[in-house]
């Protein structure tokens, strides 16, 4: 038996999609051939699971081999007995249809209920999608086809490849090897009303840094990298770090994120990534709603504001005044930050007691141009 997955689209999504792709993983057994078919800046996130014996890029106006003609062909030839759609859209149910998989089961979403052989109506509030946690989304479609109870767990491979990343960008930037490190990610694809306030980024990693004595990596992709050396810049620490542009990509980010004690991160991308690792995160939540992200495996701290345009799900702030993220003041991130970091230290084997010591003592202040 051959099975296709058209995974999500946003790195988020396809993080949190782990648990079914598990789940199908188990239930078809080592004998069906299972590929994934994903755009190709998600690759590194899945390259070398168990989970998937291929993985095929496909990206809508790709060339080289990436677009919608040779996927199709490349379907007709492999020719495929089921087609799970995890994505949402038309489109990709148009590209299962025409690569003639015999059987295409997804959401009836996007008008497209006529393309699939076994469609499943998702809940509704009304006319709309109700609110529910994406993993048992996911999960759910997985459960339609036959798979059993699955937990809820986040996981992802880390290759040879990610370690590598680590070790070049812990040496180019003279990172601790302790572990006393804490990774920040203020940015978003999503859209502008996810992001939080550079300068807020840029007190909370001096703060951390000078008061919790950690050094602080400033988490971006290659859209945000400017953003991000802003950051540190501002921030005027010399335990503050942007990774340097030639460095940035997922390997980065997963290895940074594995190595770190504590991520600090808006609903985007990355804050999945550390649930995955099993890393406590503070979630800077903003025009989304927490519910679409829960899971009873994931630490961690969602700071949420109580306003009443909160979960506008908008890319832009549609009131133009951006509160949901520019009033979750450092202060209060700082203090989420401060308490995950002992309880972390809290769980691990106290060191043998060698006498007494000299008292640490912490001080200084935040350079004036960030108060």
């Amino acid at each position: 038996m051959r099975i296709g997955l058209f995974l999500p689209n946003w790195l988020g999504d396809l993080v949190m999609a782990t648990p079914a792709i598990r789940a199908l993983r188990r239930h078809f057994g080592r004998d069906t051939e299972v590929s994934g078919i994903l755009r190709p800046h998600l690759r590194p996130v899945l390259d070398g699971s168990e989970w998937l014996d291929a993985i095929w890029d496909f990206h809508p106006g790709g060339t080289r081999g990436q677009g919608r003609v040779r996927l199709i062909r490349h379907m007709r030839a492999v020719r495929f007995d089921l087609v799970v759609l995890m994505t949402n859209s038309l489109h990709t149910a148009l590209l299962a249809w025409a690569g003639g998989a015999r059987e295409r089961v997804g959401y009836i979403r996007d008008c497209r209920g006529l393309l699939l052989t076994r469609g499943i109506r998702p809940p509704r509030q009304g006319r709309r999608i109700a609110p529910m946690p994406v993993v048992d989304y996911y999960l759910k479609l997985a459960g339609e086809l036959g798979c059993g109870p699955e937990s809820p767990r986040l996981e992802l491979p880390f290759t040879e490849e990610d370690a590598r990343a680590g070790d070049c960008l812990w040496n180019q930037l003279g990172l601790r090897n302790d572990d006393r490190v804490v990774v920040v990610n203020s940015s978003g694809a999503f859209g502008a009303a996810k992001i939080w306030p550079t300068e807020h980024a840029a007190v909370l990693a001096w703060r951390i840094a000078e008061e919790l004595d950690h050094d602080v990596i400033i988490l971006c992709g290659p859209r945000e990298r400017e953003a991000a050396r802003k950051t540190a810049e501002l921030a005027g620490h010399p335990r503050v770090f942007a990774i340097p542009p030639e460095l940035i990509g997922i390997p980065t980010s997963k290895a940074c994120i594995r190595r770190c004690r504590v991520m600090v991160s808006t609903d985007s991308g990355p804050r999945h990534i550390a649930a995955a690792f099993g890393k406590p995160v503070v979630t800077l939540f903003g025009p989304t709603d927490p519910v679409w992200v829960e899971n009873p495996t994931v630490r961690g701290v969602d700071l949420r504001l109580e306003l009443d345009c909160i979960g506008c799900r908008r890319r832009v702030c549609p009131l133009g005044h951006h509160r949901c993220m520019k009033d979750l003041l450092p202060g209060m991130v700082f203090s989420a930050v401060e308490r995950s970091l002992t309880q972390v230290s809290s769980r691990r084997p106290r060191p043998e007691c060698r006498g007494p010591q000299e008292p640490c003592v912490l001080h200084g202040r935040a350079p004036s141009r960030l108060k």
